[in-house]
């Protein structure tokens, strides 16, 4: 009895099983077309950008999705009216320095944050904190009344000395120094390994895809800056390319072609690092809003 009444509801199920199957095919079509979709709204800007800088000066406002001819001469225009290159090593540079200083100071001061007990640790962690909440345009001032003392405007080490440390660093790399494993510390410990070599040669190469992931969003995050170049800066051979862009928008009109171009070649490095590192850029923006 039990077998016939087993026999008797196997079609009914497969039919159930197929139109679950269905909704679930049509759920992940609807799905993957709102995805595509997206994804062409969020690259319309950057192809209309490359598009833009492609087209001679009497089609600069055409509203055609291929220019009808192409030319080089909003590129040549701009590489001849500012130091764009130069402009380009400066952000690179900077870029280069800034992160590598503060994941060094974030490592450093995250695991101290995160293996050691010392007065008004928690005070100073909460204090490290609430820097993060404070805009830089806050600080920006006082910042410039020091680098001026110091002698330092209009150069690269001004446009540098204010990241040294960064409390987004310290705060996500005391996190995940926090729940690392106590049983591998330990064993290093009773191996002889102090807190340096436990810091370096047990902890940082365990916590390599956080350190990459942290160096890509502050590699980014130096490479857009404007607004402390803008205030520094004197002249272009020590600035920095945002700040090149800028220049091609005058009271007189902005000249769209050499900016779009300006614009492209500076884009170039980022959109690079993003398409070959395009999961740890996701991670980094992840780890960062999660923690």
């Amino acid at each position: 009895m039990t077998t016939e009444v087993i026999e008797a509801a196997r079609p009914a199920v497969r039919r159930l099983r197929r139109k679950a199957g269905e909704g679930i095919g049509l759920n992940s079509a609807a799905g993957h077309l709102v995805m595509v979709l997206l994804s062409l709204f969020c690259l319309f800007p950057v192809y209309w950008m490359v598009v833009t800088s492609l087209r001679p000066a009497n089609a600069i406002f055409e509203t055609s999705l291929w220019p009808t001819a192409l030319s080089l001469d909003n590129y040549a225009y701009a590489l001849n009216a500012i130091p764009i290159v130069r402009m380009l090593l400066n952000t690179l540079v900077i870029s280069v320095v800034v992160t590598v200083i503060q994941l060094m100071t974030g490592l450093l001061a995250a695991y101290a944050f995160a293996r050691w007990r010392f007065p008004f640790d928690k005070l100073i962690y909460a204090g490290v904190a609430l820097t993060w909440l404070v805009p830089f345009q806050v600080v920006m001032i006082p910042n410039y009344l020091l680098v001026a003392q110091l002698g330092l405007l209009d150069s690269l080490t001004a446009l540098i000395l204010p990241h040294f440390a960064s409390a987004l660093a310290i705060l996500l790399l005391a996190q995940s120094m926090r729940s690392f494993p106590r049983e591998v510390i330990e064993a290093a410990r009773m191996d002889g390994a102090r807190s340096w070599r436990i810091l370096w040669e047990v902890m940082t190469p365990n916590l390599r895809g956080t350190i990459a992931s942290l160096a890509i969003l502050i590699f980014i995050s130096t490479w857009n800056e404007y607004f402390w170049p803008l205030l520094l800066s004197r002249t272009a051979e020590n600035s920095v390319v945002q700040i090149g862009i800028q220049m091609f928008m005058t009271s007189e009109g902005n000249a769209w072609g050499p900016l779009m171009a300006a614009s492209t070649m500076a884009s170039l490095p980022i959109l690079v690092v993003y398409i070959v590192l395009q999961r740890q850029v996701v991670q980094s923006f992840m780890k960062s809003g999660i923690r």
